[in-house]
């Protein structure tokens, strides 16, 4: 089984720094690898158009480069579906969107933990990539890869925020990342991520999983927004975005062409 280089550095007390991917071309994969910058690469399935095929690929890539791991963010419904086949496919990590409770958190987990009466997981013996397809299927250093997957929790609803005390004190959480969006929408007020109360409500999350013991991670657009979270003791960050990379790179080069251009 490939090291899970984000585990490791947690592990090790030690920050981290992912960027997001919502295409999935190995090719990007790579030219990420390649800058040695990055601890791991998270692929918004939430938001990506992916198949399983895909999925493969994208972590084959990834394991091109043993200082790098992955992550998948996994959409409300169908949880278990898409966190075993990406654990199948090589995605070692978890960020599971759109939890409304404790409750929710724990079958998160449940779908990424082995069928163990010790652990507890409903993730069974499957023939997939990860194990040789046949060759490792169900065997223990498989279960103990399940275990050391990083599970991640997207606090985003006020159920969520309202039991937050709880859902940092369920063994097996690792991490929580406050989303301003789907936050406002459950309050009833779409687009005011940026508000006070909304951004006291990101610290008042981060306050408390520092205080539980749980890693706070803050995304940004870029490295500039973050001394403040540093400053509050965060130490893991998800940075950037291929499209909005794209988008911004071309926005600002596109318009300071055609403003040399328009004198000509």
């Amino acid at each position: 089984m490939k090291k899970n280089r984000l585990r490791e550095l947690l592990n090790e007390g030690k920050p981290t720094i992912g960027t997001h991917m919502v295409t999935t071309s190995p090719q990007l994969v790579e030219i990420i690898g390649h800058s040695g910058a990055i601890d791991y690469i998270e692929l918004c399935g939430e938001y990506a158009a992916w198949s399983l095929t895909d999925l493969e690929n994208f972590a084959r890539a990834v394991e091109l480069f043993p200082h790098m791991s992955s992550m998948m963010k996994v959409e409300q419904e169908p949880r278990i579906f898409i966190t075993v086949r990406s654990l199948g496919a090589g995605i070692q990590n978890m960020l599971f969107s759109d939890c409304h409770s404790a409750a929710e958190v724990r079958e998160c987990l449940r779908a990424v933990r082995p069928e163990t009466p010790e652990d507890g997981g409903v993730h069974g013996c499957g023939e997939r990539r990860t194990t040789g397809y046949f060759l490792m299927a169900g065997n223990a250093a498989w279960a103990q890869s399940l275990k050391e997957t990083v599970v991640a929790i997207m606090i985003e609803k006020v159920g969520a925020m309202e039991q937050l005390e709880e859902i940092l004190s369920i063994e097996g959480v690792d991490m929580v990342q406050f989303g301003p969006c789907d936050y406002t929408i459950n309050l009833g007020r779409p687009g005011q991520g940026k508000s006070p109360e909304v951004q006291r409500k990101q610290r008042d999350m981060i306050e408390l999983a520092l205080k539980k013991g749980v890693h706070p991670r803050v995304e940004l657009g870029s490295f500039e927004g973050a001394k403040e979270y540093i400053d509050m003791g965060v130490r893991h960050f998800g940075i950037g975005s291929d499209m909005s990379i794209l988008y911004d790179w071309c926005r600002q080069n596109g318009e300071t062409m055609r403003e040399l251009l328009a004198g000509v």
